[in-house]
């Protein structure tokens, strides 16, 4: 918790000149009290983040992984790169899930996530959309080793322009209270098959041309 609040803290001062940066001091990261690591950070826009933080956590997991990946967000509005990095890791044989809400909370970008299904399930990643509600966790993880948790959305606006806090996990036990909670998110969800998002000549209109303001949604 210690941590968080000096992320808080961090984000405010950047926003707020007056704000006093002494906290910046005890920024780091402290062993769980059980095995394994919780590692705080925070993410934001340049000039005040050099790098994209998150973007570069959800690439190493996908990269790295040699069993699974399973990501629950709200939103899958995401460049090139990171579809590739989706598709790689299917193509290569691991088991990639993507939960998204059934119900959405904004038209233009319900449609821009599920612009991607189609594309994405063609190298074998499952897709499912929750279809008892809004689902607004934004979970990543993979094979029971490690974990990203936080404010980050799967969406170009989080990934780059917004200020986002998340929490990675190596080696805890609290994995397989994310796992069993994605798991049972999934049996209550949809899953999708190629040929199910029919489209007419219009809707593919209206699709490309959504994807060219996705960057604002």
């Amino acid at each position: 918790m210690n941590e968080l609040t000096q992320l808080f803290l961090i984000d405010y001062g950047l926003n707020d000149k007056r704000a006093d940066d002494s906290f910046a001091d005890y920024y780091g990261y402290e062993k769980c009290e059980q095995d394994g690591y919780c590692i705080p950070f925070g993410d934001g826009p340049k000039p005040m983040y050099d790098r994209q933080v998150a973007k570069s956590v959800i690439m190493n997991m996908l990269g790295q992984a040699k069993r699974y990946v399973y990501i629950t967000t709200p939103y899958l509005i995401i460049d090139n790169e990171l579809i590739e990095a989706i598709e790689h890791a299917a193509i290569r044989g691991i088991d990639v899930r993507i939960i998204t809400p059934h119900i959405p909370d904004k038209k233009l970008v319900f449609l821009m996530t599920r612009s991607h299904y189609n594309r994405l399930m063609r190298v074998g990643v499952k897709i499912y959309e929750y279809e008892s509600g809004f689902v607004h966790a934004k979970v990543y993880l993979s094979d029971d080793e490690t974990a990203m948790v936080g404010t980050v959305n799967m969406d170009y606006r989080s990934l780059v322009h917004h200020f986002e806090n998340g929490v990675w996990i190596y080696n805890h036990k609290v994995l397989e209270d994310i796992k069993r909670d994605f798991l049972e998110t999934q049996e209550k969800s949809i899953k999708f098959e190629l040929g199910m998002l029919k489209e007419n000549a219009f809707q593919r209109f209206v699709r490309a041309m959504v994807k060219v303001f996705s960057p604002l949604l």
